[in-house]
């Protein structure tokens, strides 16, 4: 039983960062797969490197006439009993109708009119099944399943190579440079920390102006913009800590892989975060938007290095319990199970 996983966005983010991490665990665990992709030669390396079959569609919005019929085609030639659609573009062009079953992953909280004709629906946070059902969907074609945190063995990161004092506080910000990432709050957050640098890792719209506001805020020598990075896990192991602001995140990859780091956290109260996070007990919770309480609860870790250390057990606990690898793979093994009969 091959799965045939669909994933139509060009860019780097955290949604296309879990695709590969749970497509190679699954290639790990023996299960049959291929995908069919945007044209993306970092992805195509990746999936190259794991041993999963890719296929380069043109997934091109709005008016793709070709795409859905050469993943039909596709489908067929590897008997594919599963398709599983990946965010909104490849529901444009997944074909709503074949000897497949069709399972849509919604990592947020998209409009489900790109979802017609899915026989089922995965959200990877509770908040966002039930969102899915209180758009009507009926609540016995919907399951929760989260992602997963594992380190790679990346040693940590050269301070040297951005320039960066070994002995200096360094937090560590990922995500793409957009609005919802809030990494302005960060850098705002930044120029009340004299004595810390910053690392912000991700590319994306904002880069020019967020630079500029580095500048305005006199942080420039403190801060690096180290664009969209490969090397993750070397990040996390070589910041001390990690700060995850965004206004607007429905689940927030961030959260797990500082935990699977062993890295202490501060993350805005948004909705994945909130939801995920034990104030106090795994990361400290700090108000959308509000740069002096992100300084605060960085100046409050640095005054006590029990706590950090006491919510980074707590966080790699919490991996340990609930976003495991295993754990993950087998209930995506049992969906698989369950619809790829015939």
């Amino acid at each position: 039983m091959t799965v045939l996983h669909l994933l139509g966005s060009p860019r780097h983010g955290g949604a296309e960062t879990f695709f590969l991490d749970l497509l190679d665990a699954l290639q790990r665990d023996g299960s049959p797969q291929a995908a069919a992709i945007h044209a993306n030669p970092d992805r195509e390396r990746a999936l190259a490197a794991m041993g999963v079959p890719a296929y380069v569609l043109p997934f091109q919005p709005p008016f793709d006439l070709v795409t859905g019929r050469r993943i039909r085609r596709l489908a067929k030639r590897l008997d594919a009993r599963i398709l599983v659609q990946w965010m909104n573009r490849a529901g444009r062009v997944v074909p709503r109708s074949g000897p497949w079953t069709r399972i849509g992953r919604l990592g947020g909280y998209y409009d489900l009119k790109y979802y017609r004709g899915a026989d089922f629906l995965v959200g990877n946070t509770r908040d966002i099944v039930d969102y899915i059902v209180r758009q009507g969907w009926p609540a016995d074609r919907v399951s929760y399943i989260p992602n997963f945190a594992v380190p790679k063995d990346d040693p940590p990161a050269s301070r040297t190579a951005e320039t960066t004092p070994e002995d200096a506080p360094l937090l560590l910000c990922m995500g793409r440079l957009h609005a919802d990432k809030a990494h302005d709050v960060s850098l705002r957050a930044l120029a009340e920390l004299p004595g810390c640098w910053m690392w912000i890792a991700g590319a994306g719209e904002d880069e020019q102006k967020l630079k500029a506001l580095a500048r305005r805020l006199g942080v420039t020598d403190r801060v690096r913009f180290l664009g969209w990075r490969l090397d993750a896990s070397a990040l996390y192991r070589a910041a001390d800590i990690c700060l995850f602001p965004s206004r607007f995140e429905p689940l927030g990859n961030t959260v797990i892989q500082a935990w699977a780091h062993h890295l202490p956290l501060v993350t805005a109260a948004s909705a994945g975060p909130g939801a995920l996070v034990r104030d106090g007990e795994d990361a400290l919770l700090v108000p959308i938007d509000d740069a002096p309480a992100l300084a605060g609860a960085v100046r409050r870790l640095q005054a006590d290095p029990a706590l950090g250390e006491r919510l980074a057990e707590a966080g790699a606990a919490r991996i340990t319990g609930e976003f495991a690898p295993a754990r993950v793979v087998a209930q995506w093994r049992e969906l698989f199970a369950r619809f790829g009969k015939g």
